[in-house]
């Protein structure tokens, strides 16, 4: 079931997901050569609690780490480690905060140093077709046009568009309903409407789609060893618009 939330429900979100997006403008400089993601990890969980929130990945399901970080060939859901990131690593950090109920989503790859060509369309590829995912949810239209808004960006670089894993609602928990794929799928498609709030987040590789799960059960990787991209925010549908909420002011 979709759970809609009301204007004053909205503004609650609103305030964790601008907390996230404050998180991530802070740790941006720290994402360099010679810092290891377990060090992110600690640092991002002591900004979340000094400022009233949860880390909302911390014990979900299990999960041990206030962030994902997942670098290079590590798509999604990597667990923060003592190994040090270097020049040439795309490192993604995805990250939630519950702040007093409410939830908030979001991610970003980050660019170490000097990579090729090719990798750098990757990043700026999945940037871009979340932009177009936003643009497509709009009130009125279905959930699956977020998804032909991003394979159509995605398509013509011939990239692997990530389909075992989607966007999701969120809110009042880290997910919910609907499922926001990121491929084009057959079957039926939720209308999207006011109240509805979604985690839109393009999983792109730089060859074949297709992932599994390494033998931790969590860390989600490119079965072809290819490195990969993770873009995500928070947005509300509003009355006649939608509005980014893991956004600064």
């Amino acid at each position: 079931m979709i759970a809609l939330k009301t204007k004053d429900q909205i503004d609650r979100i609103r305030e964790s997901c601008r907390l996230l997006a404050r998180m991530f403008h802070e740790i941006e400089p720290m994402v360099q050569a010679g810092m290891t993601t377990l060090e992110l990890d600690r640092w991002a969980e002591n900004f979340i609690r000094s400022h009233g929130g949860k880390p909302a990945f911390k014990g979900y399901q299990g999960f041990p780490g206030t962030l994902c970080t997942s670098i290079n060939q590590e798509v999604i859901h990597g667990i923060p480690k003592n190994k040090k990131i270097v020049e040439g690593d795309l490192v993604s950090l995805d990250c939630g905060i519950d702040l007093k109920g409410f939830f908030s989503d979001m991610a970003v790859t980050f660019v170490v140093g000097e990579v090729t060509s090719e990798e750098k369309l990757l990043v700026e590829v999945t940037r871009q077709s979340l932009d177009a995912g936003i643009v497509a949810a709009q009130p009125g239209a279905r959930v699956r046009d977020i998804s032909n808004a991003v394979t159509s960006v995605v398509k013509p670089h011939r990239f692997g568009i990530v389909h075992q894993y989607c966007g999701h609602g969120v809110g009042f928990s880290q997910h919910e309903d609907p499922q926001v794929p990121n491929a084009v799928a057959l079957g039926t498609s939720p209308r999207i409407v006011p109240g509805m709030v979604l985690a839109i987040e393009p999983m792109i590789n730089l060859g074949k789609a297709e992932v599994r799960v390494l033998s931790d059960d969590w860390t989600v990787v490119t079965v072809d060893g290819k490195k990969s991209a993770h873009f995500e925010h928070t947005i509300a549908i509003l009355e006649e618009s939608s509005e980014v909420l893991t956004r600064e002011d």
